[in-house]
């Protein structure tokens, strides 16, 4: 089984689906073009039978990429597929993404349907998919929730009809990591052709565990992860890019490995997070604006000793220019010092614990302590030292 990872990226489809984040089609050829200088593998464009707009964005995305995957979405309908395959018309590698509900909850109260009907309209969909002459991906929608027996019968028929990819969400984000995992386990162990096709995992974070849920898939193996930039999504968001990417780069021991480009990471955040309208939290994992901030003056001492301390990634690795040292009435003298030095004064002993008292008075009324009350504070000093 071959150690590279797949990233499906549906920051288009998924993630634009969050009220008040929609793009329009040249604000997505700009996303589509970052993503692929990223190391995308696959670009989910959008859902072409669900409005003109969306039909407009997989045309002209799959005119403007040309070394990614370009993918639309549909339902296991004839008309879906078949706008779809219209609209991939002019994509280098289209794929098809077609599939059903899996679970119970959705058969029944869904689709109002059985089991044996929506595997044969999962068979179908993906055979007429795979007759319009592009890569099928086929999504067997809350997998998380599906009998696994059923599950594996369902993956193993539309494996025999054509698809060349297999989708096992999450939807709800209702799994545990490690039965998640054993779910991906339990496919691997009784789908008899499963080595026929590519197993993808796409998780929703209603838990907070789309990530744990992802990289447990991933070990289990599967080897697609569909994933989103800023984990933006469906209610809770979805698998976040940059923390899928920089956990397999960080733990080398998964002997896992993307294409990704990881110093571009913070710039398409940026421009996601810009265009969408949708601001990134600050404690947000890799690129929230406190990922590589340290306050605290046990952190800041241990971080200006030695960096690895408390950073597990360089900055630079994401395209983060550098980290910072905040001030506030939780730093020690050690962080005072460095950044009164950055400001080119100097200050040891008496002094330093003096400017020290002066800067705990400030930082208890503002909060944040910046350069410009560095700057008050050392011009207020009676004696300095060169």
């Amino acid at each position: 089984m071959s150690n590279k990872i797949q990233i499906f990226d549906t920051t288009l489809r998924d993630g634009e689906q969050v009220p008040g984040c929609q793009l329009k089609t040249d604000e997505k050829i700009i996303i589509a073009r970052e993503l692929e200088a990223l190391g995308v593998d696959v670009i989910e464009a959008g859902f072409p039978i669900s409005s003109p707009g969306d039909f407009l964005s997989v045309v002209e995305i799959s005119k403007a990429v040309k070394d990614v995957v370009v993918c639309g979405l549909t339902r296991s309908k004839k008309d879906d597929i078949d706008v779809a395959a219209e609209a991939l018309h002019h994509a280098k590698c289209g794929r098809i993404h077609t599939g059903i509900g899996s679970s119970d909850v959705h058969i029944k109260h869904k689709f109002k349907s059985t089991r044996e009907k929506v595997l044969e309209q999962g068979v179908w969909a993906v055979k007429y998919a795979k007759a319009k002459g592009y890569e099928v991906e086929f999504f067997a929608e809350d997998a998380g929730r599906a009998d696994l027996a059923f599950l594996a019968q369902l993956t193993e028929a539309v494996i025999a009809a054509g698809a060349d990819v297999v989708n096992i969400p999450d939807t709800t984000g209702y799994c545990l990591p490690h039965l998640y995992g054993k779910r991906i386990q339990y496919l691997f162990e009784n789908v008899k052709n499963i080595e026929k096709a590519v197993i993808s995992v796409h998780c929703h974070n209603d838990l907070g565990l789309a990530t744990a849920n992802t990289i447990a898939g991933l070990i289990h193996g599967a080897r697609q992860a569909e994933v989103t930039i800023n984990g933006i999504g469906e209610r809770a968001g979805n698998t976040s890019l940059e923390e899928v990417a920089m956990i397999l780069q960080v733990h080398k021991d998964l002997d896992l490995h993307t294409n990704i480009k990881s110093e571009r990471i913070f710039e398409i955040s940026q421009l996601v997070s810009e265009r969408m309208r949708m601001p990134v939290q600050a404690n947000k994992a890799i690129v929230g604006k406190n990922a590589f901030a340290h306050s605290s003056g046990i952190h800041q001492d241990g971080f200006l000793k030695h960096a690895e301390n408390y950073e597990i990634i360089n900055p630079a690795d994401v395209g983060v220019p550098s980290s910072s040292i905040v001030l506030t009435a939780r730093s020690g003298r050690a962080a005072l010092k460095h950044r009164v030095e950055l400001l080119g004064h100097h200050f040891d002993g008496e002094e330093l614990n003096t400017l020290y008292e002066n800067f705990l008075i400030v930082a208890d009324e503002k909060g944040n302590v910046d350069n410009e009350d560095l700057q008050v504070l050392v011009a207020n000093m009676p004696v300095l030292t060169r």
